[in-house]
């Protein structure tokens, strides 16, 4: 898989995707994640990539043609039959979800686009946007951090990048009948400051664990999460 990020600031991404699971993910060869520097697209050798608003607003807007010749250039270099997905990060996008990541993990490439300023000129998401999608119902003050967000969770989806598969199956919000959040763990010592691990989780009965476990989780999903359990069966 290939994950190409249209960004303003290349240099925010070196550490987070450069590191720790997603890091290892990308010097084994299993998906490779390049940035490109938006303003290498503009217009004059200012590298001017924005302007004001028309009919009068705060703020700057991306122009249109530095962002579709961005993409245009990352579709033209991409080896796979299909073209690039492109995904704009934008506040007024679509709940980013474990769902819609793990579908966007299983493209060949995938490209993430990184609003900043007050916008982007709506007719590059006419033009070439797939779709918009949003890290939650916040405002911050570009795409990047959203993209490296999403980035994340498409990456560790990715069949033997997390070493053990079964590690994703288990997640809060993995595919199922109903989401529920993942329920507490513990490791060692079994003890720590007066407080105990529960005594189910040192039984060595798998099926004991997993009733503890499943327990936890529905009752944890009620206290934090209660909407995630109106559809959940009656009879439970």
């Amino acid at each position: 898989m290939k994950i190409s990020i249209i960004t303003l600031f290349p240099e925010m991404f070196e550490g987070p995707l450069g590191t720790s699971i997603v890091g290892r993910a990308v010097e084994s060869g299993q998906i490779e994640i390049e940035t490109v520097q938006l303003r290498d697209f503009a217009p004059n050798e200012r590298g001017t990539v924005d302007e004001p608003p028309f009919g009068g607003s705060a703020g700057m807007v991306l122009q249109a043609g530095p962002l579709v010749a961005a993409v245009d250039d990352v579709a033209a270099k991409s080896t796979g039959a299909t073209k690039p997905h492109v995904v704009l990060m934008s506040a007024q996008g679509a709940p980013l979800t474990h769902r819609r990541a793990q579908e966007l993990s299983e493209m060949n490439s995938v490209t993430l686009v990184c609003g900043h300023y007050e916008g982007v000129d709506e007719r590059f998401i006419e033009l070439r946007v797939d779709e918009e999608i949003s890290i939650g119902d916040f405002v911050m003050t570009g795409g990047e951090i959203p993209a490296m967000a999403l980035t994340d969770a498409m990456v560790r989806l990715i069949p033997g990048v997390l070493g053990d598969d079964d590690s994703a199956k288990h997640d809060s919000f993995a595919p199922g009948s109903v989401s529920l959040l993942e329920g507490p763990v513990y490791t060692r010592p079994a003890k720590f400051m007066g407080l105990e691990v529960p005594k189910e989780l040192l039984t060595g009965d798998h099926a004991k664990i997993e009733t503890w476990r499943r327990k936890q989780a529905l009752r944890r999903t009620e206290e934090r999460r209660p909407d995630l359990l109106n559809d959940w069966p009656v009879t439970e």
